[in-house]
């Protein structure tokens, strides 16, 4: 595991301009495992053609006189044959006794011992000239002997030596009275001075350091804004975390980049314990206790709590607190308040107290947070877990779960109240209660798609296995389970645990009718109808409701039902949910319709509308404290962007949404659909194919039906134009089928076209005839214009397969509907097919004016496959095309283009230069170009060797290739 040299380029200048400025002395100074090492190394690379002394210095309690320079002087030479010494070089044989053969004979003895220091510390001063030494490196320079000292300080006086001299050292670690300080202070002679300071990583600099490690394209931000909380940005403290954490496989590798499965207990590394218990040893008494109670305390504290955490007087922790400042462990936070240094080194210190003694300074902080006002309920639950206090700790980790929730943060309430649950035998009654906020606050999404929502089931699951649970009890937590298990897609449990919980929640109205809402969801195996029976069941029981915010919550659960089954009156219902909001939870409620509401205006085609509900919801999130949706806002207005051809940056915003940990799965889903979209339409084939086979097999996986319409259709669309139409039958046939039994053709906008033209064109004209029937009496009175539009595509397309003249006319009403929407992707596509139809009824001049608009404005979208497929056609008509590059660079050194990526990969899967061309809507000479320069960016001079090249540098998806050979 190697890591790169980051966050030192300044550092790294300075020192190697002052190394060839001539005889300088350089001073690098930082705390434990800040990088001087690293930094040192990394300079003295680029001095590979100088004599390096090089001589560390080590933590020994009686250091020997020059120790560190006589072994590095070993190390350099370890006999000093063909040397030509002068006779002061006489003074050196105690230090070197194996080379007594070739040194001049030992001087006379002195009776000074300072003169006899001196003559030796010359002597030393001759040997680096003798030995050519250019840079002496004296490293730990706050561990050196007096004596190498004293040497450095006569070797600064001198102005004759040419010598460099580097000290690296800790500033909080240099003793009282030490050489260290009056060297470093001192202006020497002759010689440049240059001062490095190294300062801890800053987030973006610790992901880039975690990524060197890793070996990894991407790290999440989260993960590594997390590690620079943890290890204060220290460099050697972020490495040994990185190893510890995949030794304990504590980080995973997922959707394409390192991320964290836990973080929730740190521990430090050997390496870094030993360097800090080390400097905690050398402390008095006293100076320990206080930092041991700081490290148990773990927060910034004043020095009366401790006093009393420390369990000594005012006076005493005063004290070991000015000695713990000295030595660089401890710091001032905002006057009057002290803390460790960093996170690791606390964590250190508290590991290394006997746990009986441990868990009684967690007792004294408990006992003296109890009686704060406002009481710290979160740290006073830490500590009174760690004092073995369970009876104490699940009181206030339940007051702190709800303290959570009320500020927004589900999944930290959900957590702490799982935690609460099996950590500590309950009541039947306590269990009710913890089980009913563990739900309700899951439900809401805190837990949802998480690891956490798996345990929130198992909890549940147990409660209701208890024998003397109340009926009415449950059919409460069967309710709270089948809603998430809802969330999750478990649709094959969730109807039978709701519906079984309705008849238990006869004596409570309020419950029975959200058990009923949640059973009029258009989930599962039930047609409409059946959903709009539950739905009327539940609004029969409103009238015994009396919580304004239940009434809310009814309402736009109600609104959004009707919505989803596309019933109209949802709009009606939509409006009167839109009411003034006196409280946070009422607040949450109206933020909870504005982006329900913003999500449903898109599926039927009011777009508009959808954009006023995505920016008022937005206002409506910050004012309510209810972040946890801002992905989903984010990712619906992606949805949005991409109908209204707002494509520019939405391929980066969108990545955003899919990459971030704070995403909810369905905000994941869609904005990983919006990617795939945008790779199929700009000519990304293979990866945009890739994207959408994920997608379909993950939501069918769960059985979410809506969403696998995106990945459903554009595989489709795309298989369509590739001529391969069983695949296109094959992917759309059971989710039309689906949409039909169900009658849920509010579902049918994107997928029912492309169902449609395959199976015209497979000759299935009653399937056809059936299908459109029932789409256009759903759609008779109601007002949902992309579904419209979907039907008036779907006429254009059989007209056309049926070789009807009013094809082209049809088309071009398709795309008026479209454009009233605004569409203009699904315009332009119905444009091209208008222009198709003209030209087969022979009016070739109006076609070519139509699709070379239809080409300018595809390519001006982004939509670069489709605008060389229209300008193909342009070019067989015998009309002139002027490409219009889109800004960017074009120029790819010896990377592989796109496009030449694209081709290669085709090549991989045994397609002949012709059928690429087809596939990519080229030339077959552009083709022979592609592959040809790809060949020579890769050093290949064969077809078969481009395809092994490029799979062994990894630019080849070959699993799934595989698989997509495997089908065909």
């Amino acid at each position: 595991m190697t890591s790169a040299f980051v966050g030192r380029d300044g550092a790294f200048a300075d020192v190697t301009q002052a190394l060839r400025s001539g005889r300088s002395l350089v001073l690098i100074e930082g705390e434990p495992g800040i990088g001087k090492t690293r930094l040192l190394d990394e300079a003295l690379r680029g001095f590979a053609d100088h004599s390096v002394l090089l001589a560390p210095c080590l933590p020994v309690g009686e250091p020997f006189p020059l120790g560190p320079v006589v072994d590095g002087v070993r190390r350099l030479r370890p006999m000093p044959s063909r040397l030509e010494f002068s006779p002061l070089a006489g003074a050196l044989r105690p230090l070197f006794p194996e080379w007594v053969g070739e040194l001049p004979p030992a001087l006379e003895a002195l009776e000074d011992p300072r003169a006899t220091r001196h003559r030796l510390l010359r002597a030393m001063t001759e040997l680096l000239e003798v030995l050519g030494v250019s840079i002496l490196v004296i490293e730990d320079a706050h561990w050196a002997d007096s004596a190498t000292l004293e040497w450095l300080l006569s070797l600064c006086a001198s102005g004759d030596l040419c010598t460099s001299i580097v000290l690296t050292y800790r500033p909080h670690d240099v003793p009282e009275g030490s050489l260290v300080r009056r060297l470093i202070a001192r202006r020497p002679v002759g010689m440049s001075v240059a001062r490095v300071e190294l300062q801890p990583l800053d987030v973006r600099q610790t992901g880039e350091l975690v990524r060197s490690i890793l070996g990894a394209d991407e790290v999440s931000e989260q993960f590594a804004t997390l590690l620079h909380q943890r290890t204060d940005g220290i460099p050697l403290a972020l490495e040994e975390t990185i190893r510890s954490m995949r030794e304990r496989r504590d980080i995973v590798h997922r959707h394409g980049e390192w991320t964290r499965r836990t973080l929730s207990e740190l521990r430090v590394s050997p390496t870094l314990r030993d360097s800090v218990l080390e400097r905690v040893e050398r402390l008095s008494d006293e100076a320990r206790r206080t930092l041991e109670a700081a490290a148990v305390l773990g927060e910034p504290a004043d020095m009366d709590l401790l006093s009393a955490v420390a369990g000594v007087d005012g006076e005493t922790a005063r004290r070991g607190a000015a000695r713990g400042l000295a030595a660089g462990l401890l710091r001032d936070v905002d006057g009057g308040r002290l803390a460790f240094r960093h996170v690791l080194d606390a964590t250190a210190v508290a590991d290394a107290i006997p746990a009986s003694e441990r868990w009684q300074l967690h007792r004294r902080a408990a006992e003296n947070l109890r009686n704060r006002d406002p009481r710290p309920v979160t740290r006073l639950m830490w500590h009174l877990r760690e004092a073995n206090d369970l009876s104490g700790w699940s009181i206030c980790a339940e007051q702190a779960a709800d303290l959570a929730w009320e500020s927004g943060d589900d999944h930290t309430a959900v957590t702490l109240l799982l935690d609460v649950l099996s950590g500590v035998e309950h009541s039947v009654q306590a269990q009710v209660r913890l089980a009913r906020k563990t739900g309700r606050y899951a439900a809401a999404g805190g837990a949802s798609f998480s690891a956490a929502a798996t345990n929130v089931t198992t909890a549940l699951r147990t409660v209701l296995a208890h024998p003397d649970l109340p009926a009415d009890d449950r059919g409460e937590i069967r309710l709270l389970l089948g809603r998430l298990l809802l969330q999750l897609g478990q649709f094959d449990v969730v109807y039978q645990e709701v519906e079984a919980a309705v008849p238990d929640l006869a004596a409570r109205p309020v419950l029975a009718a959200k058990a009923m809402l949640s059973l009029a969801m258009p989930r599962g195996p039930w047609p409409v109808s059946t959903h709009l029976e539950w739905l009327e069941r539940a609004n029969e029981l409103i009238p015994q409701v009396r919580s304004r915010v239940e009434l809310m919550e009814f309402a736009v659960d109600r609104a959004s039902i009707l919505l989803m089954l596309g019933e109209e009156a949802g709009w009606q219902v939509a409006r009167e949910v839109m009411v003034d909001a006196g409280t946070v939870d009422e607040r949450r409620q109206i933020a909870r319709a504005l982006v329900n509401f913003g999500h449903l205006a898109i599926s039927w085609g009011l777009y508009p509308q959808a954009q006023q509900f995505l920016t008022d919801a937005v206002e409506e999130i910050h004012a309510a404290g209810y972040s946890r949706l801002l992905e989903i806002v984010s990712s619906t207005q992606a949805r949005l962007d991409w109908y209204v051809g707002a494509w520019h940056d939405l391929a980066e915003t969108t990545t955003a949404v899919s990459k971030s940990a704070d995403s909810l799965h369905e905000a994941r889903i869609e904005a990983d659909g919006i990617l795939a979209l945008l790779d199929m339409a700009e000519g990304r084939q293979v990866a945009g194919k890739r994207r959408l086979r994920d997608l379909l097999d993950e939501t069918g996986r769960r059985g979410m039906v809506d969403a696998m319409i995106v990945p459903a259709a554009a595989l489709g669309r795309s298989a369509l134009l590739d001529g391969a139409l069983d695949e296109t039958l094959e992917v759309t046939a059971d989710l039309v089928a689906t949409i039909a039994r169900k009658s849920l053709w509010l579902w049918a906008t994107e997928v029912l076209p492309v169902r449609v033209e395959a199976l015209v064109t497979a000759g299935a004209d009653a399937d056809v005839d059936a299908l459109l029937g029932q789409f256009a009496l759903w759609l008779d009175g109601r007002k949902a214009p992309a579904p419209a539009a979907a039907l008036a595509t779907c006429h254009a397309v059989v007209a056309e397969a049926r070789h009807r003249e009013n094809a082209a006319d049809l088309f071009a009403d398709a795309a008026a509907a479209w454009a009233a929407l605004p569409r203009p992707y699904d315009e332009l596509l119905a444009l091209e097919r208008r222009g198709r139809c003209l030209i087969m009824a022979g009016l070739q001049d109006e076609a070519l004016a139509l699709l070379t608009d239809t080409e300018r404005r595809l390519r001006g979208l982004g939509a670069k496959r489709d605008a060389d497929r229209v300008a193909r056609i342009l070019r067989e008509q015998g009309a002139e095309v002027v490409r219009t590059w889109r800004r960017g660079p074009q120029g790819y050194g010896d990377r592989l283009s796109p496009r030449e990526l694209e081709a290669v990969e085709l090549a991989a899967r045994g397609m002949t230069n012709r059928q690429i061309a087809e596939a990519l809507y080229i030339s077959h000479r552009t083709v022979g170009q592609h592959l040809s320069k790809a060949m020579r960016k890769l050093g290949v001079s064969s077809r078969t060797a481009l395809v092994v090249a490029a799979s062994t540098a990894g630019l080849l998806a070959a699993p799934e290739q595989d698989a997509s050979d495997g089908d065909r």
